[in-house]
């Protein structure tokens, strides 16, 4: 479905946004995981045919992006949720979809108004269609994002940092979302947010610098910490291992953490969950390249 080939984007000569990414990416949700600055809204704005890479191949459904036709035909198959989503804020949930309807070219006043009916239902907006969009919460605003990425029925659907935000409750209605709506189409989600890919993908790459340093099951990525992730009691752990979070318990204080802990005698091994898989990964890379710059 979606094939990309060595990517790459480059500003101003010598900012690599992109460094030689290649994903194939198939039907159902797809998780795009890595840190701010990684190059994952560049990759979805070029998929999204709003930024031209400077080289390599991307193809959407047989599209090529690089192409003015092919960017074209992306845009007929694409639905779309950019981090930051501009509404018109004295308009209602009913107006504005009817406006980016018809912006996607939807013509048929009749077939709006259905499609529109159906999608507002689909987000769980029909109590609160007719209120302007000023008066919505963040989550709100996100579903009515959702629902107009969704009008033309897209085969792709693109959504970057969509819970960043969003309190609990509404993350996981927003997840859950997701979710069904993956059934018929490729959805790829971006975010920083370990849990939002643990919860609803099972397939994700993880970008880093421009590039993608991890492609696989979340399983797969868990199962690579294994071993190292560990649970030290009472001494803070060093700089040899990184802090994952801290607990106050009645027995003092519990630290997971993830590296190597032969130094603290009480370290007791932890199952490892894919937020350690995901540490530990960027830990392995960092020392990695620290190891190549001595060399």
């Amino acid at each position: 479905m979606i094939e990309i080939t060595n990517l790459t984007k480059t500003y101003n000569r010598s900012v690599h946004a992109l460094n030689g990414v290649t994903l194939t990416i198939g039907t159902g949700m797809f998780g795009l995981l890595g840190p701010n600055g990684a190059g994952k809204t560049t990759l979805m704005r070029i998929l999204a045919g709003l930024l031209r890479p400077t080289s390599g191949s991307a193809t959407i459904f047989g599209n090529d992006v690089a192409t003015l036709r092919g960017r074209m035909g992306v845009k007929a198959l694409l639905g779309y949720l950019p981090q930051e989503l501009g509404l018109y804020p004295n308009l209602n949930t009913l107006e504005f979809l009817d406006y980016m309807a018809i912006l996607k070219g939807v013509n048929d006043a009749r077939q709006r108004r259905t499609q529109i009916d159906r999608l507002i239902q689909q987000v769980h907006l029909d109590d609160a269609a007719q209120r302007p969009l000023k008066t919505y919460s963040g989550g709100m605003k996100r579903r009515v994002g959702i629902a107009q990425a969704l009008l033309g029925d897209p085969r792709l659907l693109i959504v970057d940092e969509p819970t960043s935000g969003l309190d609990p409750e509404e993350r996981i209605r927003f997840r859950n979302l997701l979710v069904d709506m993956a059934q018929d189409r490729a959805i790829i989600l971006s975010t920083h947010i370990v849990e939002d890919i643990s919860q609803s993908c099972n397939d994700l790459a993880v970008m880093r610098g421009g590039r993608v340093i991890y492609r696989g099951a979340p399983a797969d990525l868990i199962e690579r910490a294994r071993g190292h992730v560990w649970i030290v009691k009472g001494q803070r752990p060093g700089d040899e291992l990184v802090l994952v979070s801290s607990l106050q318990l009645h027995d003092g204080v519990h630290y997971r953490a993830v590296g190597d802990a032969s130094r603290y005698p009480g370290a007791v091994a932890a199952e490892p969950s894919l937020e350690d898989g995901y540490v530990w990964l960027m830990q392995d890379k960092r020392a990695g390249e620290r190891e190549a710059a001595r060399q």
